[in-house]
């Protein structure tokens, strides 16, 4: 497979992204036109290499990670939906992180929970989770950025209910992690479930109270 044949089929949709994605795991000397694609100015080419790479990055982690410094590069492209493809991959890539890549773009990464976009925040929250579970030294860090999502200010993309989307995500992440937090972060974060076990959004209610009758509290 060339590169201009594998833009092409994805262009034209005579191959799926499932069908790349098994493509290239049954041949990796592939990824490398994987990763052009993603710069491809047509749409379905950039957006479907973009996803494979994803979809890759959580199941062949060891095999994505050399490309760790190019998710880190589509953090500043100009198409959000990159953005939420590589906040994925990197926290997927954290697992095998040995030259602590992501330490290093911690910052960065936690600074889209003010980028204003709910996608966006909830992508770096729900992508905790994952990263916590790999580097638990940084568990006290993500703990605390995450914490800050209630006071997060209010923009055209980030309503009230925007919000209480942000806050299940949130809810959902610490639950996965919360054993690995010290008693005080633990107690933090019980009080931040606590404000939403009566929201008016019924999934996040939902996700409090599990999460609350899971440590009888």
């Amino acid at each position: 497979m060339t590169d201009p044949d594998l833009a092409q089929k994805l262009a034209d949709k005579s191959i799926t992204k499932e069908e790349l994605l098994k493509t290239v795991e049954s041949n990796f000397a592939l990824l490398p036109l994987v990763v052009g694609g993603v710069s491809s100015p047509k749409a379905a080419i950039r957006y479907g290499c973009a996803s494979v790479l994803m979809d890759l990055s959580a199941k062949h982690p060891e095999k994505l990670y050399p490309q760790m410094d190019f998710f880190v590069s589509l953090l500043d492209s100009k198409y959000r939906i990159l953005i939420w493809n590589a906040l994925a991959a990197i926290a997927n890539l954290c697992a095998v992180d040995a030259d602590k890549k992501f330490d290093a773009v911690f910052d960065k990464y936690y600074g889209f929970l003010d980028d204003g976009y709910m996608v966006t925040v909830a992508n770096v929250v729900g992508n905790s989770a994952t990263i916590a579970l790999s580097k638990p030294y940084l568990v006290s860090k993500i703990t605390a950025e995450i914490l800050r999502v209630d006071k997060l200010a209010l923009t055209p993309h980030l309503t009230d209910e925007c919000k209480r989307v942000i806050a299940e995500q949130a809810v959902k992440s610490f639950n996965k992690f919360f054993d690995s937090m010290n008693a005080e972060e633990k107690t933090k974060v019980v009080s931040f479930v606590k404000k939403h076990d009566k929201s008016q959004r019924a999934s996040l209610r939902k996700e409090a109270e599990a999460f609350l009758k899971r440590r009888s509290l």
